[in-house]
């Protein structure tokens, strides 16, 4: 079920980076928006059911709070207009404490309960899932250990998520994504 997730998760960000909606606000309802929310959504409902069953109760419990917290900090930021990304320190949080697939699962599921709050941050979903899986993975590898393992790791995954995240803002919203780093992202 993992699997099947990750690829669903990957499958959704391509079909949005080769259809390029170039008008996400007035395209919400539309097909190309329900097909990019049920991809997300049953990418994270399939990672979910894979990593679950394998999780104890206590971090089972913190994943909604991780949600609750990327959604706060996310909103907060982007009204603020700071260029920052640090709407990933709940999916951080659960990856450091249940490992890379779990990471995943929370970034996807972050962004999917946040786009139906704020559809602008739908499209980023599997920007979110490599986020976690990427700290999950550099965290379980000991990233945490030495100061500087921290913040080449935290290079690496921003260089990596930046990536991932430039087509998008690039297609689905020209260039910004109502924040400070548009021209950057142009």
């Amino acid at each position: 079920m993992v699997i099947a997730g990750a690829l669903i998760v990957a499958a959704t960000w391509i079909y949005l980076v080769l259809l390029r909606p170039t008008d996400w606000e007035s395209v919400a309802g539309s097909t190309e928006a329900l097909i990019t929310l049920a991809g997300y959504l049953v990418g994270a409902a399939l990672l979910l059911a894979g990593t679950v069953p394998a999780l104890p109760a206590r971090t089972i419990a913190i994943i909604p709070v991780a949600l609750v917290l990327n959604i706060v900090v996310g909103e907060i930021i982007g009204s603020i207009g700071i260029p920052l990304y640090i709407d990933s320190v709940g999916t951080i949080l659960v990856a450091a404490l249940a490992g890379p697939i779990a990471g995943l699962a929370t970034g996807t599921l972050s962004s999917v309960v946040w786009g139906l709050l704020n559809p602008a941050a739908l499209p980023f979903a599997a920007v979110s899932a490599a986020t976690g899986f990427l700290s999950g993975l550099v965290i379980k590898k000991g990233a945490f250990t030495k100061v500087w393992w921290v913040i080449l790791s935290g290079a690496i995954i921003g260089i990596i998520s930046g990536m991932l995240a430039a087509p998008v803002a690039a297609f689905v919203y020209g260039g910004t994504a109502g924040l400070g780093t548009g021209a950057v992202v142009s």
